[in-house]
């Protein structure tokens, strides 16, 4: 078969997201191969938006990847997982040395280093690729990295009695300020919607169950094994799976403790300090958390980075974010500025202008926990943040104790403070001290 034009790249996986980003390059200019394992996906992308840009069409992968410039690239745009592996071999074997395999979908990042090293064995460059910024970021602008919280409306809301409308213009506010963020922007267009079949606000007619990709629990696992704490992170991530505990938390509604005298939880109030004080407490916590929570993430970035040799430029991936990103926030800025000014910074929470804010805001923070606690509002992400904020500040810990435990009982040994070498203590010995190297 032969073509009109040879295409600058191609696209395989036209879903959403590879539709939306192959509709993205034809509108700047690039000529673009389309294919998809059912061929009305490709028709219907054609005859919808054929006229903005210039597409070429495949019925079949041999198809697709001859209609292909050299070098070709090609960007999936498939489900993660074996649906991935089975699209990249089958268009490994059509390719040629030199040719480029572009990975967008949401894949482990050790499937990634797999992949490539197959690749790379067969001569083709291999790019696993993150790709941010949903259906919209990806026609107009994503987020593309190569190779929040629900808290604060619940404690409005639960603690304040705020309606969905209301806490939607205080979402509003908080967008024109510190907190301008996409995740922040459209918390309020969310609240603010109306459901059109029962004028009930859109959030009270949407089931209660959190689904997710993977993608959380990836981070998290990864995180265990790097050793980094990503509490917030992790804790984001078990709040949603506690979510999908639909049955159990139908059996739990109204649990109260056995002497508590009541089946419907605290009986205390909570958040009283007035509407004004408790949206400013709120709005404190939610930025401070929001810190914390990059802080961890850029600490596992770090840790990655030393552990596989990527030399990651920790401020580059802050301005990555700035744009078509969901996690886009106006303080990315910030963040460059402080790996920027110090590129060996041991925590974000150790720049001046972050331990300034977050030490400002702390207060409002405890105030809100504490409410929350005593009000039976579960806050994880606000609740862990600031246990860690707390733990990352302490001169000495309790794992002193954690460790003497483990020499206990397992002859662990354990390090001392005051004079170098490992050592353990003959607890069923005269509990005499000795040195283990």
């Amino acid at each position: 078969m032969t073509y009109p034009m040879a295409a600058q790249i191609g696209v395989t996986g036209l879903a959403v997201m590879g539709g939306n980003l192959a509709r993205n390059l034809a509108r700047n200019g690039r000529t673009v191969a389309l294919h998809n394992r059912t061929q009305a996906r490709t028709d219907a992308l054609v005859a919808a938006h054929g006229d903005e840009g210039d597409f070429v069409p495949s019925t079949s992968m041999k198809d697709f990847v001859a209609s292909l410039e050299r070098p070709r690239r090609v960007l999936i745009m498939v489900k993660a997982g074996p649906g991935t592996d089975a699209v990249i071999d089958e268009l490994a074997d059509l390719m040629d040395p030199g040719d480029v395999i572009v990975d967008g979908g949401n894949a482990h990042f050790l499937d990634t280093r797999r992949r490539e090293a197959a690749l790379r064995g067969r001569g083709l460059h291999f790019v696993g690729t993150g790709i941010s910024g949903g259906e919209e970021g990806a026609l107009n602008g994503p987020s593309i990295m190569p190779g929040g919280s629900a808290e604060a409306y619940d404690l409005l809301r639960a603690g304040l009695g705020l309606t969905p409308a209301q806490i939607a213009e205080v979402f509003r506010d908080w967008n024109s300020g510190e907190l301008e963020s996409y995740l922040v922007q459209i918390t309020a267009e969310v609240l603010g919607q109306v459901d059109a079949g029962t004028g009930r606000p859109f959030v009270d007619v949407v089931a209660d169950a959190a689904e997710q990709k993977g993608t959380g629990r990836w981070t998290v696992q990864t995180a265990l094994d790097l050793g980094v704490p990503v509490s917030g992170i992790a804790e984001a991530v078990f709040a949603r799976s506690l979510s999908g505990h639909v049955e159990q938390r139908r059996a739990a509604h109204g649990l109260a403790g056995p002497s508590s005298g009541s089946s419907s939880g605290p009986s205390s109030p909570s958040l009283t300090s007035g509407r004004d004080t408790v949206v400013e407490d709120v709005r404190r916590a939610l930025y401070a958390s929001k810190v914390v929570a990059y802080a961890q993430g850029f600490d596992m970035l770090r840790a990655g980075s030393l552990e596989y040799g990527w030399d990651v430029d920790l401020g580059a991936m802050a301005t990555i974010w700035r744009g078509g990103c969901i996690i886009r926030a106006a303080f990315l800025d910030r963040i460059r500025q402080a790996y920027d000014a110090r590129p060996e910074l041991p925590s974000l929470l150790l720049d001046a202008g972050f331990a300034d804010t977050v030490g400002a805001a702390q207060d409002s923070w405890r105030r809100v926990v504490a409410g929350a606690a005593t009000g039976g509002i579960p806050a994880p992400g606000f609740g862990s943040a600031l246990a860690y904020y707390d733990g990352l500040r302490r001169d000495r810990s309790p794992a002193a104790l954690i460790q003497g435990l483990r020499d206990y009982f397992g002859a662990h040994t354990y390090q001392r403070v005051d004079r170098d070498g490992v050592w353990h203590t003959l607890w069923g010995e005269g509990r005499s001290e000795v040195s283990a190297g």
